[in-house]
């Protein structure tokens, strides 16, 4: 049994999975007492101490401190996720879907910021704003919200209703932050490009790739080519068959014409 749960859990897709992972043992560790999650909640001005308390940037991102709530978001934050990282085509490596998660999370801040507001806590912004990105593509499908039925393209916003009546207004606003970030990068990377007849004015890094080693994957018409990150191409195929033969054997002599 707990062989087939392990079986289960490493099948799970890796960003998904680690960040899940993350999210629940920080969560149950501060509700229960053996995390302090005074440390680990996020302020600008713990970046201004010293040393900077940096880890609170990714931290606050992993916080729930609501048991009900953590069950609810950690379903919706693997859901999404998961859309994410397996099925979307703007994501086709792990890569771009970290720098996406690096990109929102920091843009989620930089609003707060800047509006003068103080979550502290932000878990309810990168879930919707996963949300967000993952319902552009599914626009003019229908899917389940509680007990609606309603268009793919308005769960964003039903979400944020419901949690400023359920959860009150700070969160919400966490929510709408989420949504920014989100439709900011989709701007930057999609419809600027597509609509605006624009550059890409986002990509992923360079330094990341090479931070995050991932398999490149082209699409075919027939199926799917995947060339593994660090297997070296030479740009050229040189037609020679690599078998059993010694080297002489498999050269090209002058030739002889016949007859």
């Amino acid at each position: 049994m707990a062989d087939n749960v392990m079986a289960a859990y490493w099948a799970l897709p890796p960003v998904s999975r680690n960040l899940i992972t993350a999210t629940v043992l920080t969560s149950i560790g501060c509700i229960v007492g053996l995390l302090p999650a005074m440390r680990l909640i996020y302020h600008p001005s713990y970046l201004w101490m010293f040393p900077p308390q940096i880890w609170r940037l990714v931290t606050c991102f992993l916080i729930e401190m609501q048991p009900i709530n953590l069950l609810f978001n950690s379903f919706f934050l693997y859901r999404y996720s998961v859309q994410l990282e397996m099925g979307n085509p703007r994501f086709p490596r792990k890569v771009d879907l970290v720098f996406y998660i690096l990109f929102v999370c920091t843009v989620i801040l930089m609003i707060d910021y800047l509006a003068g507001l103080t979550s502290f806590m932000y878990m309810n912004g990168l879930i919707l704003a996963m949300v967000y990105t993952t319902t552009q593509d599914q626009r003019g499908q229908k899917t389940q919200y509680l007990v609606l039925t309603i268009p793919a393209q308005a769960l964003p916003i039903c979400m944020i209703v419901v949690t400023a009546l359920m959860a009150g207004p700070q969160k919400a606003l966490v929510e709408i932050e989420g949504l920014l970030a989100a439709h900011l990068f989709d701007f930057l990377t999609r419809i600027w490009p597509e609509f605006g007849n624009g550059p890409r004015l986002l990509r992923t890094p360079a330094w990341l790739e090479r931070l995050v080693q991932t398999p490149r994957v082209s699409a075919r018409g027939f199926g799917t080519a995947v060339r593994p990150g660090n297997s070296p191409s030479s740009g050229r195929s040189t037609g020679v068959n690599t078998g059993p033969l010694p080297d002489s054997w498999r050269s090209r002599g002058p030739g002889q014409r016949l007859g």
